[in-house]
């Protein structure tokens, strides 16, 4: 099944926007060229966040090692591209069912939380660089994982 509505998750957005990864050419191309079946691509709060952590963290402490503007100027670019889930009161309702069903603890819970904001926003699939992380979600969200998706 196509997916009509797909998140991205953060370290497709790390990932095109840093050279030196591995595939940064699939995130530069997912994000300008996709979709190929017409998804719609959108995102959410907490991505946006958890990229301006990442992206301005110095790189001896795996960032990115941006200033605050490019990042920001970065943010805004993938703003123009992606439509802006809402993170409401029904997301945190979710996220509570999502971690006492599957017992998540940790950092897990960040991926709990965006699968929670797609499940509410009847969002397909998670486009992600790491679809080990989103395993134990796969009964709510397909899962996209960046190195299969072609290169325009």
């Amino acid at each position: 099944m196509a997916a009509r509505t797909v998140l991205v998750d953060t370290n497709v957005l790390l990932t095109a926007s840093s050279p030196t990864r591995e595939h940064h050419a699939l995130a530069i191309g997912a994000l300008t060229r996709w979709p190929p079946s017409k998804a719609r691509l959108c995102t959410c709060g907490q991505v946006l966040r958890e990229y301006l952590v990442v992206a301005t963290r110095p790189l001896d402490a795996n960032g990115l090692g941006l200033s605050c503007e490019a990042a920001l100027e970065n943010a805004e670019v993938f703003a123009e591209r992606l439509r802006f889930l809402p993170e409401d009161e029904r997301v945190t309702v979710r996220l509570r069912q999502l971690v006492r069903e599957l017992s998540c603890s940790g950092k897990i819970i960040h991926d709990a939380n965006l699968v929670a904001t797609a499940s509410v926003a009847r969002v397909d699939a998670v486009l992600t660089a790491n679809p080990r992380d989103f395993q134990r979600f796969w009964k709510w969200i397909q899962v996209i994982d960046l190195k299969k998706v072609e290169e325009g």
